[in-house]
């Protein structure tokens, strides 16, 4: 055997713990599998499987030596895949995690209209606001909504800003007056988004002018819709992005505030690790959502 069936040999016999399995597996013979892995041993010169008269077990170099193998043989299944997925008919799964309130409202929707135009695609989404692991939880792609930090071992496509806003009711607006600078929100009821990494502080920005205002109010939520919803009703002021607010923002149900103060933009990323950029089902989805998304989303174009 050569070098690549020797791996696949010995590979074979950890994950199926033993060679007769490994062999049946493999659909060759046992000796021929044995003959691979002491041969693979011999050229490396290290003892990779622990072998008794009940189990066959890897050593802890062994182990090692598996987890790298693993990983090879997955890229190239991952690359043979690509090639036999054509741009006409591509196949297979997608397992998705996306953002609790993005997803419902945009990316499902999207994935929708995606899945009719391959629908011999499946996909498996999974909607969350958890920090996930894309490679330790196994999706394909996660969609994630922050501030622009690429993490080496992902690739990190970069759709769009996302862009915040303060915002309220007109109804609360004539009550309470508008706020004509940062400061005076301290003084006025704000809802809080409680998932927010600066705590009760709104960072604002004015060209060079930077100002971190603490904030109160009556009610604190880690889901942007239901402050959205306390916005329209009146109940404070919201920091939130258009993606949430947009319609509202489009029909008058809420008007910006201090518009000339910019709260910290987001990124809207899609993370996939890097194997599983071979494959046509992973790019068409990322170039679907581009076109979708990328530019000026519709959830900015306020009248």
């Amino acid at each position: 055997m050569d070098k690549f069936a020797a791996i696949s040999a010995f590979t074979a016999v950890v994950e199926e713990s033993g060679f007769a399995a490994a062999a049946r597996t493999l659909g060759t013979s046992r000796s021929q599998v044995n003959k691979a892995v002491i041969n693979l041993e011999d050229d490396l010169g290290v003892q990779l499987l622990q072998r008794t008269t009940r189990r066959v077990s890897p050593t802890p170099s062994g182990q090692a030596f598996y987890e790298k193998c693993r990983t090879i043989l997955d890229d190239l299944s991952e690359a043979e895949r690509s090639l036999k997925d054509t741009s006409d008919r591509p196949a297979g799964t997608l397992k998705i995690n996306a953002p609790l309130s993005f997803g419902v409202t945009h990316f499902g929707p999207a994935l929708i209209d995606f899945m009719k135009h391959y629908p011999e695609i499946t996909t498996e989404l999974e909607l969350s606001d958890r920090f996930v692991d894309p490679v330790e939880d196994g999706y394909d792609i996660t969609v994630r909504i922050g501030a622009s930090d690429p993490i080496p071992s992902l690739i990190d496509h970069e759709i769009v800003e996302m862009k915040r806003v303060l915002c309220a009711a007109p109804s609360f607006v004539k009550q309470h007056g508008a706020p004509q600078g940062p400061d005076d929100l301290t003084n006025l009821p704000c809802l809080h988004y409680g998932n927010l990494a600066t705590g009760n502080s709104w960072p604002l920005i004015r060209g060079e002018t930077q100002k971190s205002v603490r904030i109160s109010g009556t009610l604190c939520s880690n889901n942007g819709d239901i402050l959205c919803r306390g916005a329209v009703a009146g109940l404070g002021i919201a920091l939130l992005p258009t993606f949430i607010v947009g319609r509202e923002l489009q029909a008058g149900r809420l008007v910006t505030l201090l518009p000339e103060w910019k709260p910290t933009t987001l990124q809207l990323c899609l993370l996939y690790p890097p194997n599983r950029h071979l494959a046509a089902r992973v790019r068409l989805l990322v170039e679907f959502i581009y076109e979708r998304f990328g530019g000026e989303p519709y959830w900015d174009l306020v009248g």
